[in-house]
């Protein structure tokens, strides 16, 4: 990929392709293909990683969100470009494995792109984008403990791939469902709190 991507469906491709061309892919892969001053695909694609089938090996979620939450302390520094230390820059997946999973989400990709481009551009940037990466930070502390317990680590990751589309394509709109989503997410968990569901 030669230009930043603009759609969830150019960011599958770019996974796919990465997938088809290399035995595994790492983290440092991706970065290099989406371009490593392009904060919006990358916190993007990891939680959509997380939300295909890969997400469901143990400790995955809990990786990807160290690194997005990495990656959100840069932007919300108002860092120019993304880096992550080596060790998780070298951290692979199965490559035929993400191109599959990829693939998985290409129906949905399809229909969310169809809804959001470009309105309300004024809330994707100045301190909003500081803002979204700080909820982002929250979100990804509350992965760990939700990995204990099945597909729930994906409600914070669907919030944070909100976040992600939004800074990509520039959508105000989204940004206030990101931050809605986010509001959603902390429910779950005040929920499985009260219901003793993570305790101990």
């Amino acid at each position: 990929m030669n230009q930043e991507p603009h759609s969830i469906e150019e960011v599958l491709e770019g996974i796919e392709d990465l997938g088809e061309r290399r035995d595994e892919v790492c983290v440092g892969d991706a970065l290099d293909e989406f371009g490593r001053r392009s904060f919006g695909p990358i916190l993007l694609l990891l939680p959509l990683i997380e939300l295909s089938p890969i997400g469901g090996i143990p400790g995955v979620p809990s990786l990807l969100a160290l690194s997005i939450g990495l990656i959100a302390g840069q932007l919300l520094l108002g860092r120019d470009h993304v880096w992550l230390p080596p060790f998780i820059e070298r951290r692979a997946v199965n490559g035929d494995r993400l191109a599959r999973a990829a693939h998985h989400l290409d129906g949905a990709a399809a229909a969310i792109d169809r809804w959001f481009r470009g309105r309300l551009k004024w809330l994707t940037k100045g301190l909003w984008p500081r803002a979204a990466a700080a909820v982002i930070l929250l979100l990804c502390c509350m992965v760990p403990p939700l990995e204990l317990l099945p597909f729930a680590s994906s409600a914070p990751m669907i919030a944070i791939a909100a976040f992600g589309l939004a800074l990509m394509v520039r959508d105000g709109l989204l940004m206030l469902i990101a931050f809605t989503l986010s509001l959603g997410a902390l429910g779950v968990v005040i929920a499985l709190v009260a219901s003793g569901s993570l305790a101990g």
